[in-house]
C-alpha cells in the first residue's frame, strides 16, 4: 500500500520509510525539504494521492508555548483535511506517554489538542505513545542544566529505543485503525535522575546531577508515575545498557 509519512526525513520517520519499503510498502517521505509542507498546506494533495495511510511523526520546530501549539493544530487540521479529500482510510500519530498527565507544560497541551483534533475528525486512527527516546536522554539533561549542575527529578521513566519506536510505528500502520492509543516503552524502568547520570558517565561529562523532586519536566511537575506507561504497553527488547554500550 502507499504510505505517507509526514516528518519522514528525520530520525522516526527515516527509519519507518526504510522498514516499510523493505515489508514491500510504497512509503513516501513528505517533509519541507521534499516539497511538502503541512504549515501552509503545499504539496499535500499532491502526495496524499493514491494513498492508504498517512503516518505522522513530525515535530515541532520550536518549543515555545504559542508556537508549539500552532504548529501542531494548524498541521493537523491540513492533514485532516487532505487526507479526507484524498480518500486516506487510516490516521496514525506518533504522540508521548502521559501526554494527558503533563498539562502544565505548553509542550504536551499542544501534544493533546493535536490528538483531541484526530479522534474528532471522522478519520479511522491510530495513536501510538511512547515513551522518551534513548537518543534524547542527553537533551534531557541539556534541558535540566544550569551553569554545571543538572536538577532532575527521581520520577520513574522508562525509556525505548527510537529504531523500536518505528517498528511500532510501522505494525500500527500497517494494520486496522484502532480508534484509540497503544503504548511502546522500553523494558527498564529507571529513575529520571539516575538515567542521567548514567548516559552523562558514559560521556565523560562533568556536570552535576542533583536529584530535586520539584525539578519541572518540560516545565510541568512530576509525580513517581507521571512518565510510565500502562500495564498494556507493547514493550520493546532492546535495553538501554546495551544500546549505550554501542555508542561508544
Amino acid at each position: 500500500m502507499k504510505i505517507v509519512v509526514i516528518g519522514g526525513t528525520g530520525l522516526i520517520g527515516s527509519n519507518l520509510v526504510g522498514k516499510l519499503g523493505e515489508h514491500g510498502h510504497q512509503a513516501v517521505a513528505a517533509a519541507p525539504s521534499t516539497g511538502v509542507d503541512t504549515l501552509t498546506g503545499a504539496g499535500l494533495a499532491e502526495v496524499m494521492e493514491g494513498a492508504s495511510v498517512l503516518v505522522d511523526v513530525s515535530n515541532s520546530p520550536s518549543f515555545e508555548d504559542r508556537a508549539v501549539m500552532e504548529f501542531f493544530r494548524t498541521s493537523t487540521t491540513n492533514l485532516l483535511k487532505a487526507e479526507a479529500e484524498a480518500g486516506v482510510t487510516h490516521h496514525v500519530a506518533l504522540s508521548v506517554v502521559g501526554t494527558d498527565r503533563l498539562q502544565e507544560s505548553g509542550y504536551f497541551r499542544a501534544k493533546q489538542a493535536q490528538e483531541e483534533l484526530i479522534k474528532a475528525s471522522g478519520v479511522p486512527y491510530s495513536i501510538v505513545h511512547a515513551t522518551q527516546f534513548f537518543e534524547f536522554v542527553r537533551a534531557l539533561a541539556d534541558m535540566s542544566t544550569e551553569g554545571d549542575t543538572v536538577r532532575v527529578s527521581p520520577a520513574k521513566i522508562q525509556p525505548v529505543y527510537s529504531d523500536d519506536v518505528a517498528a511500532a510505528v510501522g505494525r500500527t500502520a500497517v494494520g486496522t485503525p484502532l480508534n484509540g492509543i497503544v503504548e511502546v516503552a522500553g523494558p527498564d524502568a529507571f529513575q529520571l535522575d539516575e538515567l542521567i547520570r548514567t548516559r552523562l558517565a558514559a560521556d565523560d561529562d562533568p556536570r552535576t546531577v542533583v536529584t530535586d523532586p520539584n525539578a519541572l519536566y518540560s516545565g510541568a511537575q512530576l509525580q513517581e508515575t507521571t512518565l510510565l506507561p500502562g500495564a498494556d504497553a507493547h514493550l520493546a527488547e532492546t535495553r538501554f545498557a546495551d544500546w549505550l554500550a554501542r555508542q561508544r
